[in-house]
């Protein structure tokens, strides 16, 4: 089944510029299978090798973003089943962190253990009033995947990254916020016109900037202040010789709005 199928687990489709990702399990509350990862993957590679797309977006279909893992799934083969679903996710995920386009999570409903791995990994989260956020790991005995380990603690500290990993903890969306998970919450019924008002508006962005943007943040914690200093410099020359900037810079002579092609 192809990704751009309206019925497949995991559906891939653009609109302009904006490339959207969405799981499609609603039945089963979005939980990852392995076909479910597999076309992850195929989609978050497609998103990585289009050169128009400038913004992705990862949504869920029904009652859910992602419930975490499919466990009537694994728990016939937990070993074989979660290498085989595990891969495809954490490929995916590093294909996201690596694009030069932002990734907008727009969460709702449950967004538990690979699920959270999942919105953790966006660059932005736009969360719907209903969202509820959990680590959900602990609760049946596992470790963690999809990076939450890494993103986490990034977020939101060390103390509160280990409470939410060692006791379980659930969430809300007003929690999220205030914690950092999450740069907006809005009601259930604005959730998908507000994440398309973002999406346009990083998809009209300078996106080999953003992309440097997102990189120096992302690795920032790895790199002492003089390595980081280094990076900023060779990523500053780095745009300024893209056409965007040229744009940019005539656009605050002109006083006009800048017009970005992504280039």
């Amino acid at each position: 089944m192809s990704i751009h199928d309206v019925d497949a687990p995991l559906r891939y489709w653009r609109d302009g510029a904006i490339a959207h990702i969405r799981f499609n399990r609603p039945a089963a509350l979005n939980a990852i299978d392995v076909l479910t990862a597999e076309g992850f993957l195929a989609a978050c590679q497609a998103a990585a090798d289009d050169e128009d797309v400038r913004v992705v977006v990862i949504s869920g279909e029904g009652r859910a973003f992602i419930a975490g893992g499919d466990l009537a799934a694994i728990k016939e083969s937990p070993v074989a089943t979660a290498r085989a679903l595990i891969g495809p996710m954490h490929n995916g995920i590093a294909l996201l962190a690596a694009m030069d386009a932002p990734v907008l999570a727009s969460l709702h409903g449950a967004v538990a253990g690979g699920g959270l791995g999942v919105a953790l990994a966006a660059d932005l989260a736009i969360a719907a009033e209903d969202t509820r956020f959990s680590f959900a790991y602990v609760n049946i005995g596992t470790s963690s995947d999809c990076s939450t380990s890494w993103a986490l603690p990034r977020l939101v500290g060390m103390r509160k990254a280990m409470g939410m990993a060692l006791l379980g903890e659930t969430l809300d969306a007003a929690e999220a916020l205030r914690i950092g998970l999450v740069n907006r919450v809005v009601s259930a019924d604005a959730l998908s016109d507000e994440t398309g008002k973002l999406a346009r508006i990083l998809a009209e962005g300078p996106t080999l900037a953003l992309g440097s943007l997102k990189r120096l943040v992302r690795d920032a914690f790895s790199r002492d202040l003089h390595g980081q200093l280094d990076a900023e410099a060779v990523a500053f020359a780095a745009c300024a010789g893209t056409a965007d900037f040229a744009e940019g810079v005539a656009a605050f002579f002109e006083r006009r709005p800048a017009r970005y092609r992504g280039r």
